[in-house]
C-alpha cells in the first residue's frame, strides 16, 4: 500500500489531522492498535479551547459541538472555603466549551467514514521505518504483514505508543516530573454543583467538580497515586467530594452511583524534538500534562494545526519551512502549557510531606490571583487557550 501521510493513532488527533487533510486532498492511512468501540469507550477530558472549536469547525466536524457542546464563561477556584471566580469575559477572553473528549472523537470517525478514507483497526506490531530516507510502515492484521510506504508519518499513538521510540534514544531528550497523588475520578447521572467548573482547595486536598453534560456530572478528588477505583465505593467518595467543597456548594451536591470510575496518576512530561526526519510526533506521544488546567487534548490539537499548516503548504506550494520549524514551533506553546498546568497543580494541591513554609506560601499565591487582576487575565488566558 502507498499513501501520502501515514497516521500512526486513532485517536482525535490522528483523526482530526487525517480530516483536516482530506479536506485539502491528501490521502491519508490511520492505522490504531485498538478496536474502535475500545478507542471511543476511553473516558477523558471535555473542556476545549477557543481555538480546537475554531479547528473543528475548520474540519467541518462541529455540528453536534455547536448544538450539544456547554460554552463557559468563567471558572470557581476555592480554597478552604474561600471563593475566588475567575471572569473570561472581563478579562478580554472568549469561552471554553464543554464537549466531552469521546463526542469529538465520534464525530471525527464519522467524518472519517464519509470520506470513505481508510483506517485500520487492530494493527498490531506496528513499527516505522527509515523516517530520514524513504519512511514506510509496517504491522500485523489478521496474522500477516502489512507495509505501507508514505512520504511522512505522523505519530499521534500517544505515550505508550511506538512512534516516539522510533526516535533514536542518542536523539531525544526528555523531561519528566511524576506527582505524588492521582485524581479518583467518577461520572455520575447527577446535576452539576454549580454552571461552571469548581477548582476546590482544602486542608484534605484538591477536588474538581465537572460536567459532561447538564444531567451528567464528572467529578475528582486528589487520592494516593496507590488507591484503586475499588479503594472508592460510591459513598466514600460523595463523602469525602463534600467535605472539600465550601459549604454551599457541598450542600447543594446531588450524590448518585456511578457509572464510571477510575484513577488517573498526574504526570509532566516533555520529548524534544517533535520531529525527526519525516516523522512528527503529535499530542500525547510527544508530551503529557497534569489534568488540572485541562489541557491534554488542547495542547495535541495545536500540534496538529502546526502539522497540518506545514504539510498543506508542502504539498500546495512545494514549502517545507513549516514542517522545518513544526518541532521548535509546537515545542515553545508546549513549554508554556506545561508552566501554566505546573502552576494550577502547585496551586491547588496539598503535597505530601510539605513544609509549613510551602502552605502560607500556596496562601500567597491565591491571594495575589484574588488580589490582582493582571494575575486573573493571566489564568484566563492560558485556560481559555493561547493563540496557536
Amino acid at each position: 500500500m502507498r499513501t501520502q501521510v501515514a497516521i500512526v493513532g486513532g485517536g482525535p488527533s490522528g483523526l482530526l489531522l487525517g480530516r483536516l487533510l482530506a479536506r485539502r486532498g491528501v490521502d491519508t492511512v490511520v492505522l490504531e492498535r485498538r478496536p474502535r468501540e475500545h478507542v471511543l469507550g476511553r473516558v477523558r477530558a471535555g473542556v476545549l479551547e477557543r481555538g480546537l472549536v475554531a479547528l473543528l469547525r475548520e474540519a467541518g466536524v462541529a455540528a453536534r459541538l455547536d448544538a450539544e457542546g456547554m460554552a463557559h464563561h468563567g471558572a470557581i477556584l476555592t480554597r478552604d472555603g474561600e471563593r475566588l471566580r475567575i471572569d473570561f469575559a472581563a478579562q478580554g477572553c472568549g469561552p471554553v466549551t464543554v464537549y466531552g473528549q469521546t463526542e469529538v472523537t465520534r464525530d471525527l470517525y464519522a467524518a472519517r467514514d464519509a470520506d470513505g478514507a481508510p483506517t485500520v483497526h487492530g494493527a498490531e506490531d506496528v513499527a516505522i521505518h527509515d523516517p530520514q530516507g524513504e519512511p514506510s510502515v509496517t504491522w500485523r492484521e489478521g496474522g500477516a504483514e502489512r507495509r505501507l510506504s508514505c512520504d511522512f508519518v505522523a505519530g499521534c499513538d500517544g505515550f505508550h505508543g511506538i512512534s516516539r521510540r522510533a526516535i533514536p534514544e542518542g536523539v531525544r531528550r526528555e523531561y519528566e516530573k511524576t506527582y505524588p497523588f492521582g485524581w479518583m475520578g467518577i461520572l455520575a447521572r447527577t446535576p452539576p454543583v454549580a454552571d461552571e467548573l469548581v477548582y476546590a482547595s482544602s486542608e484534605r486536598g484538591f477536588a474538581l467538580c465537572s460536567m459532561r453534560s447538564h444531567d451528567v456530572s464528572r467529578h475528582y478528588v486528589q487520592c494516593p497515586s496507590s488507591d484503586a477505583p475499588e479503594d472508592w465505593p460510591d459513598d466514600r467518595f460523595w463523602e469525602e467530594l463534600r467535605r472539600r467543597l465550601p459549604p454551599d456548594l457541598a450542600d447543594g451536591l446531588v450524590a448518585g452511583p456511578s457509572f464510571e470510575k477510575s484513577v488517573a496518576p498526574l504526570r509532566s512530561f516533555v520529548c524534544e524534538p517533535m520531529r525527526w526526519g519525516r516523522l512528527f510526533l503529535c499530542g500525547d506521544a510527544a508530551h503529557i500534562v497534569p489534568p488540572t488546567g485541562a489541557k491534554g487534548l488542547n495542547t495535541a490539537a495545536s500540534d496538529v494545526r502546526y502539522l497540518f499548516d506545514a504539510l498543506r503548504a508542502h504539498y500546495e506550494d512545494g514549502d517545507d519551512s513549516g514542517l522545518d520549524a513544526y518541532s521548535e514551533r509546537a515545542l515553545a506553546r508546549v513549554w508554556k502549557v506545561e508552566r501554566f498546568s505546573w502552576w494550577m497543580t502547585r496551586l491547588l494541591h496539598r503535597f505530601p510531606g510539605e513544609e509549613p513554609f510551602d502552605a502560607r506560601m500556596q496562601a500567597a499565591e491565591f491571594a495575589h490571583l484574588r488580589d490582582d487582576p493582571a494575575a486573573q487575565a493571566s489564568l484566563a488566558a492560558a485556560y481559555v487557550g493561547l493563540p496557536y
